[in-house]
């Protein structure tokens, strides 16, 4: 597992808290991960969570999740756990606008401490977030730790590829994205074996090549002035973050940076 040892949970808020942030749900809308809609809908068939089931969403940012699983898999209730408080204030407010206030809570803490009790969910879900964890054996560990036997740990993350990154080539990545560590598919596949899963789905997605040109295109062609907007016209900072995201597709395109998609089960 590729890490640095200087970004952490704090670097991570900074983000969520100001214009990068804000710049990430531009190109990427509410549901801030690769495939959106059909990403989700996916990873929610493929584990099974539907219609009167209890569920977590660790690293659930603006909520967008949550709402997508009460409004389209009729699940029953939700209960969303983030670090940074601009994006729990936003996933409320949008709750309240949406009339899901009653379905959808939120918890202001560490994902790897959430405070929850044990064996009270059906599930744990997580789209493209657990990435910015620092400890990920630890937040697997509470996963576990907060589903009942039987329930299932589903989620899709931003992990490292069938091919490796170069030390160079991690770093620069993993510093650009805030990310402390990148993980791999037999890296997931054994935190969720060690804490007493069944692993049903490790697989890689496909999805990432394709949405990353989406998005470079989208910030080329069209949404250059709603970017630049959201920096403060700093036209350098943006040529810079463009720079960063171009050298990112290359590594997307190049097998070494991929979506993950996983399904555990629990055992006992």
């Amino acid at each position: 597992m590729k890490s640095l040892d200087d970004i952490g949970l704090k670097e991570v808020q900074a983000v969520y808290s100001g214009p990068e942030g804000a710049l990430w749900e531009l190109i990427m809308g509410e549901q801030i991960h690769i495939g959106g809609f059909a990403s989700s809908m996916d990873l929610a068939e493929k584990a099974g969570i539907g219609s009167g089931m209890k569920g977590v969403d660790f690293c659930c940012c603006n909520g967008a999740g949550m709402r997508f699983l009460v409004r389209f898999r009729e699940v029953a209730q939700m209960h969303g756990v983030d670090a940074t408080e601009k994006v729990v204030e936003q996933g409320r407010l949008r709750c309240e606008q949406e009339g899901l206030s009653n379905k959808i809570n939120f918890t202001l803490t560490d994902v790897c401490d959430s405070g929850l009790e044990d064996t009270s969910a059906d599930f744990v879900w997580g789209e493209d977030a657990w990435c910015y964890v620092v400890n990920k054996e630890k937040l697997i560990s509470e996963a576990v730790r907060i589903i009942k036997t039987g329930g299932v740990i589903a989620f899709t993350d931003w992990i490292e590829g069938d091919k490796e990154l170069g030390d160079e080539e991690a770093e620069r990545f993993l510093r650009f994205m805030k990310f402390p560590n990148v993980q791999d598919l037999e890296g997931y596949r054994g935190l969720l074996e060690t804490n007493g899963c069944e692993v049903v789905n490790a697989e890689y997605t496909g999805r990432f090549a394709p949405y990353v040109d989406l998005y470079l295109n989208m910030l080329n062609m069209q949404l250059t002035y709603d970017a630049l907007k959201l920096v403060g016209f700093d036209q350098k900072l943006m040529q810079s973050m463009a720079s960063e995201m171009t050298f990112m597709q290359q590594l997307v395109h190049a097998g070494k940076i991929a979506q993950g998609l996983f399904v555990a089960r629990k055992k006992n």
